[in-house]
């Protein structure tokens, strides 16, 4: 699984980083990423959605937001 560490980065930076990520993976490869934005509550989901990727899971951790993203086919 390919981690992402997106903390003290601000909208739209989490979004566009996970893209540019999630572009070299094949897809079903899965991406961690570790965010602390809080707009990245409402930015990951709407950009898995848009993109055709699934938000496996959607955590917090000690005020870390973590997400799970499964790459679409």
């Amino acid at each position: 699984m390919e981690e992402l560490d997106a903390r003290s980065l601000r909208c739209p930076l989490p979004v566009l980083k996970a893209r540019k990520r999630l572009k070299s993976l094949q897809g079903g490869d899965k991406l961690r990423m570790i965010a602390d934005d809080p707009a990245a509550v409402i930015d990951v989901p709407h950009f898995c959605h848009e993109q055709g990727h699934t938000l496996e899971t959607q955590s917090e951790n000690d005020g870390d937001l973590v997400f799970i993203i499964r790459k679409g086919l």
